[in-house]
Formats: structure tokens, sequence, C-alpha cells
């Protein structure tokens, strides 16, 4: 990777980067869930989305997804967790659709169970695709965005990124593991003045198909903890994150904002709570069948596997909006009226004052 000496480091530039047809986005996870979702998004903007994921299946529909909502979709089946297939896959992206402008880390791999009923290699496995997968994909995209000083990695974190709950010991593990490597990463590109960008999304519980592929050792179906939120939501904030991407880190839903604020301030108790709580709130009523699908080793989509789609089987109770995104989104706007309200108050105030001190 190109190097900037004390000298040299490149002025960071102010002008927001656009989403459109000349744009080249690369999704990872992009053939169900999230990833899906996020893959639409842009589409919609007219960008090139690459999508990686390891299910033909999903992938294929994805990318009919794309194309029909007026992008151009180029299927690129990888395992993240190989880390040359990633920087294969970065080199045919930009070969087939150009210049990557935007990469988004989104693949994953998890186990509901205890800690103490997942293996060795189980855990590695999560930890290899969760969290590595990411350093790799990263590193991919910083290897062709330094040289040109422009483009964006968002990274797609979670609630559990700050605070661990019960029964997903390895992927609440991964998700900290990129907290802590993003921002040493956001650091290092700052101090060399460079314009590349990376930003995080901690996104609350969604409703996405893991929950009917995921690894499951709890002897009932795997839920997400409510409140749920549908993946458009996430979609929404990430490319929000992508399109501004200076802040570092955005929170997605009220109910994350109170996860991390509560472990922030009481954090024990938070443990005793989830302790009493976690388990029940993490499981549907109705038994795990045998015969469930998991795709911790092998895709769920594969090729004779079903198309899972961007949506769980949580469609009745999940929000479609978030009212905190949506201040958060118009933060700033947001934050100059409140300012120009106290001036104005301030203002009123003197000249209250003022009057007072004639009158006497």
């Amino acid at each position: 990777m190109e190097r900037h000496g004390p000298g040299t480091r490149p002025r960071m530039s102010n002008v927001p980067p656009v989403v459109n047809a000349s744009t080249t986005v690369v999704v990872t996870g992009a053939s169900g869930g999230v990833g899906r979702a996020v893959a639409r998004a842009f589409a919609a903007r007219g960008a090139k989305v690459a999508l990686l994921a390891r299910g033909a299946t999903g992938l294929a529909a994805a990318a009919e997804d794309v194309e029909r909502r007026g992008g151009t979709a180029l299927v690129l089946p990888v395992d993240v967790a190989d880390h040359r297939a990633v920087e294969e896959a970065a080199a045919h992206a930009e070969e087939e659709l150009g210049p990557i402008g935007f990469w988004i880390n989104n693949a994953f791999a998890g186990v509901f169970a205890p800690f103490t009923a997942i293996t060795p290699e189980e855990f590695r496995r999560v930890t290899e695709v969760t969290y590595l997968g990411y350093v790799y994909g990263t590193l991919a995209a910083l290897r062709r965005m330094l040289p040109r000083d422009r483009g964006t990695v968002v990274q797609v974190g979670s609630a559990l990124a700050y605070r661990g709950i019960p029964l997903q010991s390895a992927y609440c593990g991964a998700k900290h593991a990129i907290q802590g490597w993003n921002e040493s990463l956001r650091c290092e590109l700052l101090h060399r003045g460079s314009a590349v960008r990376t930003t995080m999304v901690q996104l609350p519980a969604m409703n996405t198909p893991q929950f009917d592929w995921v690894l499951n050792r709890l002897g009932r179906r795997p839920r997400p903890v409510p409140p749920v939120y549908q993946p458009e939501v996430a979609a929404r904030a990430i490319v929000h994150a992508a399109l501004h991407p200076r802040r570092r880190e955005y929170r997605v839903g009220a109910s994350t904002v109170a996860t991390l604020l509560a472990n922030a301030v009481a954090p024990g108790l938070l443990d005793h709570y989830l302790a009493r709580t976690g388990y029940a709130s993490q499981q549907r009523s109705e038994p795990a069948p045998g015969d469930a699908p998991a795709n911790l080793w092998e895709p769920a989509d594969g090729p004779a596997g079903p198309d899972f789609g961007a949506h769980g089987a949580f469609d009745a109770e999940a929000a479609t909006r978030s009212p905190q995104l949506w201040l958060t989104r118009h933060r700033a706007p947001l934050a100059a009226g409140a300012a120009a309200a106290a001036a104005l108050a301030v203002a009123a105030a003197r000249l209250r004052a003022d009057n007072g001190r004639h009158e006497l």
C-alpha cells in the first residue's frame, strides 16, 4: 500500500461521496438478510454491485434484485474467511465494474449455544468469518482505495459489539474484535491524512433469515431479542453511513442506544438481567426441527437450497422505521435549529432585561 510521509500527506477531502451508475459497491454476505437489503438499496441508486457470498441460489436471486432495481450485478461466490479468495474477488470486481468506491463488510456466521457446547473448531470458524472476514475485506479494499486516496469501508456491526449476551459468545467476541480493530484502523487513516474513510454501523435485532439457518443447539428455535427491525432499516442506515463516513459510528434503533447506555452505566446489573432473561428472549416456543439447516460450514442456500431472501420469520412484529435513526441522520440540521432557537431565546431575554432597566 502507498504510504505518505509527514510532509506529503494529502488534504482530507470535504466533498461528500455520491452513488450513481458509475459507482462500484462491494457487499459481503449479499445473498440474504441485511446484505441482500443493502445490495437492493445501492442498486436503486443505479450502482454497480459486486455480490460476495457462498450460496449460489441466494447470489443468483440477489443479482436479479439488483438488475430489477436499475443496478448492475456481478456475482462473486466467495468464502470471506479465505483471504486469497477475497483479494481475487476484489480484483475481479474492479476489472468488471471499475474502481471500488464503497466496500460493505457484512458477512457473518454464528452458533446459538452455551459457550461450553461450542467446539473449538466452530468457535474458530465463527471468528474467521465474522471477524477476519472483515479484516480481509478491508485489506482488499484499502489496497485499491489508498493509492487513489478515495473510498469508504463500512463495517456492519451490532449492539453486541459493546455488550455481550448469553448463547452467542462466538458472535459477540467477533463483533467486539471488529470494534477494537476498526478503531485502530481509523486512527491510522487519520494519522496519514488519508481521504479514505472507515465507519461502523451498530445494528439492533434484525428480522433476517439467520435464525432459520444458524447452527443451533438450544432445543428450541432461535429468535432475535425484541424489539426487532426490518433489514431495510439497516440498509438505509448503511447507505447513509457510506455517504457520510466522517462520523465514526452510527447506532440504529433506540434499543441499541439504550443497551449501550445501560452497559456503560451499570454493566454488572445488566449481566444479572441478561442471565435472567437472555435465554428465553432468544428462543421461540416451538422445538427446533431435527433437519434444520446450518450454514456454518456449508451455505444453506447452496445450488439445491432455497432462496432465503432478506426477511426472516418475524415480519409481523418487525418495525419498518427507526425514529432514532431519523434523528441520527438529521442531527446536524436539528442541532443547528436548536442552536438558533437557543440564540433567539437568549436575545429575547436580553431585550426584556434591557427594557426593564429602561423602565427603571
